[in-house]
């Protein structure tokens, strides 16, 4: 298998980014046992880099999880591990920053996080970290006031880089009009049905890395099925390389020079998601790709419920649907 290769972010004070990482966002019903397994799996199998959140509930097991495969000399120490989280909404208030990444870190049983995001740009009333959102409890955004607060933790050494995830144009642009340290990361839901062109463009410009979830199409929790892994074209093209769907998206992610950043629990499946290094696409193959039709399945409107009404803030303000 190829060396995963690996990408300097921009204020990056630790290591640099693994080239594809392993997701854990997980429902609540699923055990930490589970979820310590799982993440112990990929390390077996060889990722080094992991993304969590305080939302997920996966900080402990994850943390646990490394711990073990330091023991047992499956990495050599905590340093060689890439471990990502993220604040939530109800915590997106300047006093709550700092507070929220020293819990995360008791979570992971970690002196540092190897990058801190903002999980998304709304802001909602303090509380635990829950889902959905309530409509009434959303507030403006702070995007000086979180985001100098972000700057301290990575000036305490608690995150060696800061980022923002599910950030448009528009609210990078508002961040970046406030920011001493600019964003390393923006992780955003990507793939071959939602490819994030503007975006990208963006923050190629901006020296700005993106990460990509939902790299598989994962996300659609309604049963509504998944367009990546049924889209005939992609099919096709995983045929013709004798590959599987799922490396051929997670190839074109790589192309594209972003992170993805796939979630599974089967360890073979976890195997193949790392064989992606050795082997490119034809110019034909990303011209279909280029071609799908597309459509967002992550939007803002999905994290609130559908009661009650917004009372100081606009819900065009926090949408996250950019062409």
């Amino acid at each position: 298998m190829a060396a995963v290769p690996e990408v300097a972010l921009r204020h990056g004070a630790g290591r640099p980014m693994p080239a594809v990482g392993v997701g854990t966002a997980d429902s609540a019903a699923t055990s930490p046992e589970t979820k310590r397994s799982a993440a112990l799996a990929a390390l077996e199998v060889g990722f080094r880099h992991f993304d969590t959140a305080a939302l997920y509930g996966t900080e402990a097991p994850l943390g646990e999880a490394i711990a073990e495969a330091t023991r047992r000399g499956l990495v050599a120490s905590r340093e060689e591990v890439f471990v990502t989280t993220k604040l939530w909404c109800t915590q997106c208030h300047p006093g709550l920053v700092l507070p929220s990444l020293r819990e995360s870190l008791r979570n992971l049983q970690m002196e540092y996080v190897d990058l801190y995001l903002i999980h998304w740009p709304i802001s909602v009333k303090p509380g635990p970290p829950m889902l959905p959102l309530k409509r009434e409890g959303a507030v403006p955004f702070d995007f000086e006031g979180v985001w100098r607060a972000m700057e301290e933790c990575h000036r305490l050494g608690l995150a060696k880089a800061i980022g923002v995830s599910n950030f448009t144009t528009k609210h990078l642009d508002k961040l970046l009009a406030v920011a001493t340290i600019p964003p390393a990361v923006n992780q955003v839901e990507m793939n071959p049905v939602w490819q994030q062109r503007t975006v990208r463009e963006y923050c190629a410009a901006k020296g700005i890395r993106v990460a990509a979830y939902s790299p598989l199409g994962g996300q659609n929790w309604i049963g509504e099925g998944n367009d990546v892994m049924e889209s005939p074209v992609l099919a096709d093209i995983a045929r013709a390389r004798g590959k599987s769907i799922a490396q051929v998206s997670l190839r074109w992610i790589h192309e594209q020079g972003v992170t993805p950043i796939p979630k599974s629990y089967n360890k073979e499946r976890l195997k193949q998601n790392l064989e992606i290094f050795d082997w490119e696409l034809t110019e034909e193959d990303r011209l279909k790709i280029r071609q799908i039709p597309q459509k967002k399945i992550v939007t803002a409107a999905r994290m609130f419920s559908p009661d009650g009404e917004f009372a100081s803030v606009d819900l065009s303000d926090m949408e996250i649907v950019e062409e």
